[in-house]
């Protein structure tokens, strides 16, 4: 029975396959128009367009068409030239139809590279031999608690800023530099989110109550017990260790871009080949709304910090499966996405 249930679904793909490349041939001949032509002139630029084209070059018959998506961003004009050649597209008569080509191809060759850059940054660890290594970790604690000076490079003082124990380096192990790159990026560049986030990290549901009684001071006291204001005052539940959690979020953005989800969000933002910024600046995205996520999930401890991440990154699964979707950063580090 499972042979046979195979059997048929292998000859139903091939019928499917080529049936489908029979009717791509006839469109063709009504519409005097390859499918890359057809994509390209009734698609909007962005994701929608590019997503089109990778698809039709990597299900292409051709080896050459299925390897352009491939190539060295400097040999993209030359794919070009050889693609147009291929399908027999008079450039002179198709103008537009290089330059789009063009730009979803950095796009997609640029989003296999930025793979590749960002998996280096992660398979290399922190060395803490290293002086650049060290000086972005000290640059780190200067962004988060500039009026606080680090008595020493090994101290309990790492804690207030959320790493375990007294040396960060232990902490990285998992996402290596990439960790380090994103919180200084984070840091360093949206600075007031930053320790804001890491303000409320420390104790949110205390500042909130703070707040409240700055404003309702003999009213709050009123609706409450002693015993009641004493388990409030002290009731820090919600918080979570601000760099262990940048970690994990790094964990999640690395994920969303090695899956391909990040493909939605990058072609849509960036005009040619998204960069290391680009990723940076998502990530920024990422910590700022798992923050308020967070806090409106109002968890009952820590422990329910697993539950409440993989809600989170299911949520921007679900965003990213829109075409049009692009993560609307509304902070300092992703103005420049903005613009674009």
């Amino acid at each position: 029975s499972s042979f046979a249930r195979m059997f048929v679904q292998v000859c139903l793909y091939f019928y499917c396959k080529c049936l489908w490349r029979c009717l791509k041939f006839v469109v063709r001949k009504l519409t005097g128009q390859c499918e890359l032509q057809r994509i390209c002139y009734n698609t909007k630029p962005g994701a929608a367009r590019t997503m089109k084209i990778e698809a039709s070059l990597k299900g292409s018959k051709s080896k050459r068409l299925q390897t352009s998506v491939n190539v060295h961003p400097d040999a993209i004009e030359k794919t070009i030239d050889d693609i147009m050649e291929l399908k027999r597209i008079n450039p002179d008569i198709n103008p537009q139809l290089g330059v789009s080509l063009q730009a979803c191809l950095l796009q997609i060759v640029g989003y296999r590279n930025l793979i590749a850059e960002v998996e280096k940054l992660r398979r290399e660890p922190y060395d803490s031999e290293n002086p650049q290594h060290e000086e972005m970790l000290l640059k780190l604690w200067k962004c988060l608690k500039p009026n606080s000076p680090l008595k020493a490079r090994i101290s309990k003082q790492w804690c207030e800023i959320g790493f375990q124990g007294d040396d960060p380096k232990t902490d990285f192990r998992g996402m290596g530099l990439l960790g380090l790159y994103n919180l200084v990026y984070f840091a360093e560049w949206d600075t007031e989110i930053a320790q804001q986030v890491l303000t409320d990290s420390l104790h949110p549901k205390y500042s909130n109550v703070q707040q409240y009684l700055d404003f309702n001071y003999f009213l709050f006291l009123s609706q409450l017990s002693k015993a009641e204001w004493e388990k409030k005052k002290f009731d820090k539940a919600i918080g979570y260790s601000f760099a262990i959690v940048g970690i994990n979020i790094t964990d999640l953005a690395y994920n969303l871009l090695v899956s391909g989800a990040l493909k939605t969000h990058f072609y849509n933002v960036a005009p040619e080949a998204p960069t290391l910024t680009h990723f940076q600046q998502t990530f920024c995205y990422l910590m700022h709304e798992f923050h308020k996520f967070w806090i409106d999930e109002d968890p009952l401890d820590i422990m329910e910090f697993n539950r409440v991440r993989e809600k989170f990154y299911k949520r921007i699964l679900r965003q990213l499966q829109n075409p049009e979707m692009a993560l609307c950063p509304h902070f300092a580090a992703s103005e420049s996405l903005i613009n674009m």
